[in-house]
């Protein structure tokens, strides 16, 4: 046995190494020729062993990296380094190009001639390709982020970005604001911290599970939610505050984004409405009580001849539509001042129906309208008598109006058990479906009422549940275009 190993198993282990290399590795003449490539270097460019064999590095290299690799190569054959290393492109068989790092070293003789370049590629086409994919995608994350700062800083919204525990991610001027009235003393920016902020009344400052900030963190999501935010109530602000849930994948809570709306103008501008349209409504409600009054002595008396009649009476359903509109109002603004809206006493729930019926037929006369009823001879509850009759007003009006051809108006009370059901049904021209869920809306004007100029303020309906909800019962409505329109009170007894 030897000691160490001779120049032919030197050789076998060399060429075995070459051969099973993962590493592409060719021996290269100092012309540039290939003599000998292993297996992976035939793969990675896609050549036969043979054809590869019969071309030269130089025609392997990209055009453009022919000049780098060349001056290389000469500073190897004039002995200034006897190897290097460079990232270079290759082209394929199929014309295709592969990103390699290339590993050259120059073997010489003894005497210094040299005799061939060992040279090892690694294909980088994959990691060239992912830092590529990483290079887009950090520029589209940075593009977003800068649009998003764009966003964030241009709209008159005060917006908010909170994580899944809460804390504040981003937010911009506009909240900064809001903050710094809510939290003078500075905030700690994390959902909820209290502060002065206050409810929609303004009557008292928010618990810390009421906050906006921290409703979101718990994934409710809402629009609208009015809150008032300062401690001085001449500088207070309102605010409308809205949120969204953030998600991944799987639906697990991730954080919320919240906008902040200054509505305070728009605050202070109903409030200015309200008050006037109260005041206004005050001094309309004596004169007009006054002249109806005045009406109906005048409409009784045996003297008048029926022209003169005729012409009272249209005078006295112009009145009770003018009087009608008054209550409506200062219902409307009862209802927002949180004054109690009803005040229940035993009443003839048939007599109230039957007087406001009355009424509409004065106000149908000379139509070819016909209004009936089935009423039953006596129906007792606790309830308002005035707000009901108000109820009863609002529907037959409605429903005269949408009637205009002289059809049918028809009003039934029935017992059902401990409820009261109250139905106004007209054969009128119904409602569209895309209205029929905003029927009840304050100020809501329906397509027919806004294409027909029907007069009106779109408080009749909203005042009709208002009343209703207040008794503890609920209003429904059932509408069919071209067919007519049924609502249906359900009263506790």
């Amino acid at each position: 046995m030897t000691s160490g190993m001779g120049a032919t198993d030197t050789d076998d282990l060399w060429r075995l190494t070459m051969e099973h290399s993962p590493v592409g590795m060719a021996l290269v003449s100092p012309e540039g020729e290939i003599l000998v490539a292993n297996a992976a270097l035939c793969d990675m460019l896609g050549y036969e062993p043979e054809a590869l064999t019969t071309t030269t590095f130089r025609d392997l290299t990209h055009p453009d990296d022919r000049a780098s690799d060349m001056r290389l190569l000469a500073q190897a054959m004039s002995g200034a380094i006897s190897s290097y290393r460079i990232v270079k492109r290759y082209i394929r068989a199929d014309g295709s190009t592969l990103n390699g790092d290339l590993s050259v070293a120059l073997l010489r003789a003894s005497d210094g001639t040299p005799i061939h370049f060992i040279s090892q590629i690694v294909d980088l086409t994959e990691r060239h390709a992912f830092v590529e994919r990483l290079d887009a995608a950090e520029a589209a994350v940075e593009s977003e982020r800068r649009k998003a700062e764009a966003v964030y800083g241009s709209v008159a919204v005060g917006l908010l970005l909170l994580d899944a525990e809460g804390a504040y991610v981003a937010y911009n001027s506009h909240h900064q604001v809001f903050l710094d009235l809510a939290f003078p003393e500075g905030h700690r920016g994390s959902a909820g911290q209290r502060g002065f902020v206050y409810d929609a009344d303004q009557t008292r400052e928010l618990e810390c599970e009421e906050m906006p900030s921290v409703r979101a963190c718990a994934g409710e999501e809402f629009d609208d939610l009015l809150i008032w935010v300062g401690e001085d109530p001449v500088a207070r602000r309102a605010v409308s505050v809205s949120a969204r849930s953030i998600r991944d994948r799987a639906g697990e809570l991730t954080g919320a984004a919240l906008a902040y709306h200054d509505v305070t103008e728009l605050m202070r501008a109903i409030r200015v409405k309200d008050e006037f349209v109260t005041s206004v409504s005050h001094e309309l409600r004596t004169p007009l009580t006054s002249a109806l009054a005045y009406l109906e002595l005048l409409d009784e008396t045996a003297e008048v001849s029926d022209e003169v009649r005729q012409q009272v009476r249209a005078a006295r359903r112009n009145i009770l539509r003018l009087s009608h509109l008054v209550a409506d109002l200062l219902f409307a603004t009862r209802a927002d001042s949180g004054s109690p809206l009803i005040d229940p006493y035993r009443v003839d729930l048939v007599t109230v129906v039957s007087e406001a019926l009355d009424a509409a037929r004065l106000h149908a006369a000379g139509t070819p309208l016909r209004i009936d009823a089935d009423l039953p001879p006596s129906l007792v509850l606790i309830a308002d008598g005035l707000r009901l009759r108000q109820v009863v007003d609002n529907l037959v009006a409605n429903a005269i109006a949408y009637n205009p051809c002289g059809g049918r108006v028809h009003v039934s009370l029935a017992e059902s058990g401990r409820e009261i059901v109250l139905t106004v049904a007209d054969d009128g021209e119904g409602v569209e479906q895309s209205d029929v869920g905003d029927m009840f809306t304050r100020f809501f004007r329906g397509a027919n009422a806004l294409r027909r100029r029907v007069p009106g303020t779109g408080l009749g309906l909203h005042i009709v549940r208002t009343i209703v909800e207040a008794h503890g019962g609920e209003v429904s409505v059932d509408s069919t275009l071209g067919e007519g329109t049924t609502v249906r009170v359900v009263l506790p007894r």
